[in-house]
């Protein structure tokens, strides 16, 4: 017991400090106890197989989805309209709505669901992150309160009140307490949230590595030779490659890539394909986007049928401004030559970018010159800078050849940040699906997470396992992994027991308000140290005895448990919300107890008298 109470007492040190990593020290942590025979190395290693922990990595990649697509860039800024610039209000709303979805989903679901959303609008707000996260993940918890199932320890508590003859709690006999939560949460989060909170989530922003693929179709002057031609069924392209056309060489123009629609009617599950292969043959109905000089693109569109679009027209709706290139599946890259390349003094026609990585050259800078047109017979010097177009897997093997060119930037990078937003519909069906799933408990929450996890990968919301492993942080995962053991060297050694059963004891003849306070306290205590869930499990039959033996009414200390163990706020690892938006918002362990302890000392004041008045002794 004492050696239990030594590593978690050093933990908490190390978590304060900020001198070692978190994570790290959850694994310190972990290890401790087994080297010390307290755990044995299954039990040290459970935590990581726990279906909190593996919903957690699967809300992730479901979060990935949702900012990758653009939903959350789309859904901010609908709240961002209504919030009108004013910070308050934004943070209200914010507020406002994780609790209102909490009710009815998991914390953990929520904040999930939220946070993508939360930092997309931050973004575009100029303003921090980090002052609405942590709120963000303590209003799932208030929210949570609201319902049977918002929250384990709710459930918890109710089959507790049943097997013990008192009768089940409804749906929504937690409401009153859960209104209360979220009315005392907001007020106190409001002026704490702008005291210590305003800064974070601002430095860790990623910087851009060389240029935008905006300001590379801007320095190229790509948009504006750009036209767009489709073929129609008469067309004497149809069933014609790339390859085959040899346009470049015919009419001095470049056919960047073929957009062909999905076969899917409609245009909310509507999908796109962008083709650039010069071995796929062109179908009807496919729109040709065309650079090249005027007169040249005249000439061709005339001589193989083509109709000229409307620069102004959407493919799909005759509206809005669709001329102009999407690097959903294909990009663009510069590529500096090498004195050593063997493509030096070569044509642009002769060094076979197009035969061996199947990509384009659509220009060439030389010094502060652009050369843009007629290509083909150009020479390559050294020194001189491609603009390379083609699928983003092609333009990623260009690294491979490191003594010829060097691939200026990070396109790779560049790529994973283009929005995928004509996907967006589907992420919005498959996050519905999810939340539906987990509301109505068609499966369980860790299979529908799952589920939707795969599908976003599936359906191209995250471009592909790697895209998906990327959005996972795996500092939250380790760090709660890691620490979730130490609640069951807790109440192996029998510290939890010790500590809940003498607290509550003590205080019994002293009244049933400090029965319930001493209920409620030691509840929102253990919670900092060990899972909500395993303290309710603890904590609720000693509440119920406690009350049967000074003959009150058990319901306000089972409350008192759920409460206590629902509303802890003080520590990152005490509930899965709050190590969620721990990397996101960049917080420490002292940025909880800036914010949190405050919170869940006014919270458990409020609590202690109130609750009586809603349920008497």
């Amino acid at each position: 017991m004492i050696v239990t109470l030594s590593i978690l007492l050093i933990s908490v040190i190390l978590f304060v400090s900020g001198k070692v990593r978190s994570d790290l020290v959850a694994l310190c942590v972990m290890l401790a106890l087994v080297v010390c025979q307290i755990l044995t190395t299954e039990e040290a290693l459970s935590g990581f197989s726990n279906s909190t922990v593996i919903m957690m990595v699967g809300l992730f990649i479901v979060g990935g989805g949702i900012f990758h697509t653009g939903l959350a860039k789309m859904i901010s800024s609908r709240i961002l309209k209504l919030a009108g610039g004013s910070e308050t209000r934004l943070f209200l709303l914010v507020v406002l709505t994780t609790a209102g979805i909490g009710a009815f989903v998991s914390n953990t679901g929520t904040v999930a669901l939220m946070m993508p959303i939360v930092v997309s609008m931050a973004a575009s707000a100029n303003s921090s992150s980090g002052r609405l996260l942590m709120p963000l993940a303590f209003a799932s918890s208030m929210g949570g309160m609201m319902t049977l199932i918002g929250t384990p320890p709710n459930l918890i508590v109710s089959d507790t009140l049943a097997e013990a003859g008192f009768g089940s709690l409804s749906f929504f006999s937690f409401l009153p307490v859960g209104i209360l939560c979220v009315a005392v949460g907001t007020l106190v989060l409001l002026p704490l949230s702008k005291w210590f909170l305003s800064g974070k989530g601002t430095a860790g922003r990623r910087r851009d590595s060389g240029k935008t693929l905006g300001q590379l179709v801007n320095e190229y002057s790509l948009s504006r030779n750009l036209f767009r031609a489709m073929a129609g069924q008469s067309s004497t392209i149809c069933g014609k490659t790339l390859a085959e056309l040899d346009v470049r060489q015919k009419y001095g123009i470049n056919i960047l890539e073929i957009r062909r629609n999905g076969n899917v009617q409609g245009r909310f599950m509507n999908t796109v394909r962008q083709i650039s292969s010069p071995n796929t043959p062109i179908e009807a109905n496919d729109i040709l986007y065309l650079s090249g000089k005027p007169e040249q693109i005249e000439s061709f569109v005339s001589d193989c049928s083509l109709t000229i679009l409307d620069p102004h027209s959407s493919e799909e709706t005759g509206t809005g401004d669709a001329a102009r290139l999407d690097f959903y599946d294909i990009g663009i890259a510069e590529v500096l030559l090498m004195s050593s390349s063997r493509l030096n003094n070569l044509t642009v026609k002769d060094a076979g970018f197009r035969e061996k990585f199947s990509l384009n050259v659509l220009g060439i800078r030389r010094k502060n010159d652009y050369l843009l047109h007629d290509l083909g017979e150009v020479r390559m010097h050294d020194g001189d800078v491609l603009l390379v177009q083609g699928n983003w897997k092609d333009i990623a093997r260009l690294s491979e050849e490191d003594e010829q060119w060097v691939v200026l930037g990070q396109p790779l990078q560049q790529a994973a940040r283009v929005t995928l937003d004509y996907k967006a519909p589907i992420a919005a069906l498959i996050m519905a699906a999810m939340i539906a799933a987990m509301v109505f408990d068609i499966v369980p929450a860790v299979a529908a997470v799952l589920i939707a996890a795969v599908l976003m990968v599936l359906t191209g919301c995250v471009r592909n396992m790697e895209a998906a492993y990327k959005t996972i942080n795996w500092e939250t995962i380790v760090l709660f992994g890691a620490m979730m053991p130490m609640s069951l060297a807790l109440e192996k050694t029998g510290v939890s027991e010790l500590m809940s059963g003498f607290l509550a004891s003590s205080l019994g003849a002293l009244g049933p308000l400090a029965l319930l306070a001493g209920i409620y306290f030691t509840t929102s205590l253990m919670t900092m140290f060990i899972s909500n869930t395993v303290t309710a499990l603890l904590m609720a039959p000693i509440a119920l005895q406690s009350a049967i033996q000074i003959e009150a009414s058990p319901v306000p200390f089972l409350f008192a448990v759920t409460v206590g163990a629902s509303m802890c706020f003080a520590s990152p690892f005490s509930t899965p919300p709050n190590a969620l938006v721990m990397s996101a918002g960049q917080y420490s362990f002292m940025d909880y107890i800036k914010v949190g302890l405050p919170l869940q000392i006014i919270m458990g004041v409020v609590m202690v008298l109130v609750l009586p008045l809603i349920f008497p002794f």
